[in-house]
């Protein structure tokens, strides 16, 4: 018997296989089409990523019999489910709202001393998308049911409708954590009203239904849970490790965004958040604040390495890497943010390069030290002490972690270097005692200072905020 963790990130969609014991059996991936919605707005790849995962699941069911499906999904996205069993098309977050649309939006969103939910670009806001539907189909929308990402993979599988409060905590607007209920703007636009009901993340929903036992061979007994926010179970796995439990510590999870999340025993008061650098609060799955700052590192590393055909594989050029970025320290050579305006520690400043390479490599190493950089910033925002935790995929870009070791010399930096520690937070939905199978590594310092480097940026951003 095993089980799947379906994991629909913004850039790339995966399906792995996992045993009962914690076991990777089986990875696939396919990466997320950018579509137009017949109503003319950004859609996300429905269709696409369901006939891929069918496919795949086929696959699966023929090597193992499968016993659970864990659906886990980016944030800022939910599904207007119709009756009778037809969705309005999701909006991408990355639209661009009508500029009425916005305006009118701004006028009527809760301020983020409630809700911990800062005011951000296009449809970053998951209340912002929502009010755009209602303008473009206010029909359908009022005759709907409101279900968040991961839970509308849960419903595609099991028929059952549901929310889950992770994905409700992530910029939303949707959202009160101090009351742990739906804000006042969902409340007073009559949308709390249609949301599906609230579940835990480790609810059983449901079997899948017929019509995917038999487009997959998926056995009856083949249940699907509620599931939840991608970056939250990257947390809930890490909760789990014997070397940190309820201690405090941040984790920082790696891929389109850079997303650090800090479990404290003491409590933040979101007056000590600055909204207006990307700050937030989370919401883990148990319902409790996670302070959290973020920035779109991903994509910003794509833009600054600008590669001609593929990305460099970090982890098979450490040597030169790390070569390269000691002359470009030594040259004075900086990438600036912010390369995605409107989000991070610096929205509003107009990203450039100080003297850029010339080479992929240079330009990879120069943005090794800029992720870096800007996660150290992110990091000192909501206060961030004692163990940091990376993982995702920027584990093996050693300039960048070996100069967060550098940057932050008080605390211990560490790799979850199994890049599976979100399918250990899914998993662990399932099984509450598993321990997930990855050791901590520590991250020693760069081999050269940098310290004056830092400085340099800094003081070249300081009029930004």
């Amino acid at each position: 018997m095993s089980i799947v963790v379906l994991d629909i990130g913004k850039t790339l969609a995966k399906l792995t296989l996992w045993s009962e014991e914690g076991a990777l059996l089986d990875r696939r991936t396919r990466p997320n089409a950018r579509l137009t919605a017949p109503a003319g707005y950004a859609t996300l790849d429905v269709a696409g990523i369901e006939d891929w995962m069918a496919g795949v699941l086929a696959d699966f069911a023929r090597a193992d019999s499968i016993r659970a499906i864990v659906p886990v999904a980016h944030g800022a996205a939910a599904v207007v489910l119709e009756p009778g069993g037809g969705y309005i098309a999701p909006l991408d977050y990355e639209a661009e709202l009508p500029d009425d649309l916005r305006v009118d939006y701004l006028t009527q969103r809760p301020p983020f001393a409630e809700t911990g939910s800062p005011s951000l670009p296009c449809g970053l806001n998951l209340g912002a998308q929502l009010h755009w539907l209602e303008a473009v189909a206010p029909e359908r929308f009022q005759q709907g049911t409101i279900v968040t990402w991961p839970q509308f993979w849960a419903w595609r599988l099991s028929g059952i409708a549901a929310t889950e409060v992770s994905s409700f905590g992530v910029h939303t607007d949707l959202w009160c954590p101090e009351a742990g209920a739906p804000s006042s703007l969902a409340v007073r636009r009559g949308w709390a009203r249609r949301f599906a009901p609230l579940s835990k993340a480790s609810d059983r929903l449901g079997p899948v239904t017929p019509y995917w036992r038999e487009r997959c061979g998926l056995s009856a007994d083949c249940v699907v849970y509620c599931g939840l926010h991608d970056s939250n179970a990257d947390l809930l796995a890490l909760r789990s490790h014997p070397a940190i439990g309820a201690r405090e510590h941040t984790v920082i999870s790696t891929g389109t965004w850079f997303i650090a999340m800090r479990s404290s025993p003491q409590k933040i008061a979101l007056t000590d958040l600055p909204e207006a650098r990307d700050c937030l609060i989370n919401i883990n799955p148990f319902g409790v604040p996670v302070p959290s700052s973020r920035f779109m590192g991903g994509r910003e590393t794509e833009i600054l390495e600008d590669a001609a055909s593929q990305q460099l594989d970090t982890g098979a050029h450490e040597a030169e890497l790390l070569a390269r970025a000691a002359e470009l320290v030594k040259a004075g050579v900086f990438a600036l943010p912010a390369l995605q305006e409107g989000v991070g520690p610096y929205p509003h400043h107009r990203g450039c390069w100080i003297g850029r390479p010339e080479d992929q490599l240079g330009r990879r190493a120069a943005a090794g030290l800029y992720l870096a950089l800007m996660l150290n910033t992110s990091l000192g925002l909501i206060g961030a002490a004692e163990r940091l935790v990376i993982q995702g995929r920027f584990i093996a870009d050693p300039v960048f972690a070996r100069a967060l070791a550098s940057l932050r010399p008080g605390q211990t930096v560490t790799l979850a270097p199994s890049g599976n520690s979100l399918c250990y937070g899914a998993l662990s939905l399932i099984d509450s005692a598993l321990v997930p199978a990855m050791p901590l590594n520590e991250v020693p310092p760069l081999p050269f200072e940098i310290a004056p480097y830092a400085a340099e940026w800094r003081e070249r951003l300081a009029t930004a905020f």
